[in-house]
């Protein structure tokens, strides 16, 4: 799979400036670890081979789109990106939920570290290109 599949932060939370005892009490998100994440979607016996084919192909293409979005290359918008990578996270979670829950909740919960990651072109060409 290529690097898309990965480990979700916390969002910040939404506390006045002045209010640091609920900042500091908020402990920090763990690192993201994209490669242990592909690795353990290679691994797992939840989705056959042929399937992981097709979804390396599918991440492959997103990742391209991606790569020609931030390189102001095409008409694709960031909220069709966005569409394209739920749809995807969703048939990867679908694929996992029974078989492989552990992964599942582990791509479920980098949900939205993931996408920052693809939505922001510094974070993307230093993880991803």
């Amino acid at each position: 799979m290529g690097s898309s599949a990965a480990a979700a932060a916390a969002k910040p939370s939404a506390a006045p400036a002045s209010d640091t005892s609920t900042r500091q009490s908020t402990p920090s998100a763990p690192a993201l670890d994209l490669r242990a994440l592909e690795q353990r979607l290679k691994e797992t016996q939840a989705i056959g081979l042929f399937t992981k084919l097709s979804l390396k192909n599918q991440v492959d293409d997103l990742l391209n789109q991606f790569r020609a979005f931030h390189g102001n290359q095409g008409a694709t918008t960031l909220a069709e990106l966005r569409q394209r990578y739920d749809l995807l996270l969703l048939k990867v979670l679908s694929l996992l939920q029974d078989g492989d829950p552990a992964l599942a909740a582990a791509i479920s919960s980098s949900r939205e570290a993931l996408w920052g990651i693809l939505a922001d072109p510094v974070k993307f060409r230093q993880t991803v290109i």
